[in-house]
């Protein structure tokens, strides 16, 4: 496992910024905008801060979640564990509304989180679709496993901590809304994996003062080789600068074979193939539009 020090040596999605560099601002201002706008309908419990909505769970609903997705993850205990991931923020909410207790906030409770966008999703009844199957390459009944911890090992059979948001069947998935980047990290963390240089071309890597850019994607890509699976980006359309991210890592990739196990899709890809309520509910939360 990585010491505390080297933990930190890894750059997290910083803060949300609000000049003009941030690729990230505009699709959060839409997606916060509208959870503003159904608050108004629903008068869910929440809390707002100067940049998203902070849900709180009501009485058998949740202002973040669509009803049926909701309730089928309170009824699935592993699925329900991923309700409690801390928020970074680590903040009290005190939330308005018919809910009165003060609660810490919690990572699923945010309006902007990609998290709950794909728990919204995948959790939702029979959303897998014959559409969906084929878009992601999955079998009809394959059972979403969130938070998962592939066997990635370090150097000195060490164990790593990577996460991978979504396990479904044989397809790793790391999902991505209104995060700035897929994070830097330095160098000398990514050669302690013992595979880094057998799969990617270092040269081709951009590096900066920041380290190593696309550390989340080179991660998952290492542990899609370990696992001997797939791996898969979600993303919104209107992130051309994270699209353009994935395929500045994909060109590092040295083995045609482990890119061909690579895809990129779409939420609005992946929107046009659920059930129309699910379409309907991603159209007026999120500004996912179905893509023809």
């Amino acid at each position: 496992m990585w010491s505390e020090e080297e933990l930190r040596d890894i750059e997290p999605d910083p803060p949300a910024r609000t000049g003009p560099r941030s690729r990230a601002t505009p699709l959060r201002q839409v997606v916060t905008a509208r959870a503003l706008a159904r608050l108004i309908e629903s008068r869910t419990p929440h809390e707002l801060t100067r940049s998203s909505v902070i849900h709180a769970p009501g009485a058998g609903t949740h202002g973040n979640f669509i009803d049926a997705a909701y309730r089928r993850i309170c009824a699935n205990p592993a699925w329900a564990a991923r309700l409690t991931k801390p928020h970074t923020a680590k903040r009290q909410a005190r939330p308005t509304g018919p809910a009165e207790e003060v609660r810490e906030w919690c990572e699923l409770d945010t309006a902007t989180s990609s998290d709950a966008l794909l728990m919204n999703i995948f959790c939702y009844p029979r959303v897998f679709t014959p559409r969906l199957c084929t878009l992601l390459g999955v079998e009809a009944g394959t059972q979403p496993e969130f938070g998962f911890r592939p066997g990635l090992e370090l150097e000195r059979k060490l164990q790593d901590r990577t996460e991978i948001d979504m396990k479904l069947g044989n397809l790793l998935v790391e999902a991505k809304l209104t995060e700035a980047d897929f994070q830097f990290a330095p160098l000398r963390l990514l050669e302690r994996y013992p595979h880094f240089d057998e799969l990617f071309d270092r040269e081709s890597l951009t590096i900066s003062r920041r380290g190593v850019a696309g550390y989340q994607l080179i991660r998952g890509i290492l542990a899609a080789h370990a696992e001997h699976a797939r791996f898969c980006v979600l993303l919104d359309a209107r992130r051309p600068d994270l699209i353009e991210g994935w395929y500045d890592i994909i060109r590092t990739v040295r083995s045609y074979e482990m890119q061909s196990r690579l895809r990129l899709v779409t939420w609005q890809e992946a929107a046009a193939t659920v059930p129309a309520p699910l379409a309907k509910f991603l159209d007026a939360k999120y500004g996912i539009i179905e893509s023809k």
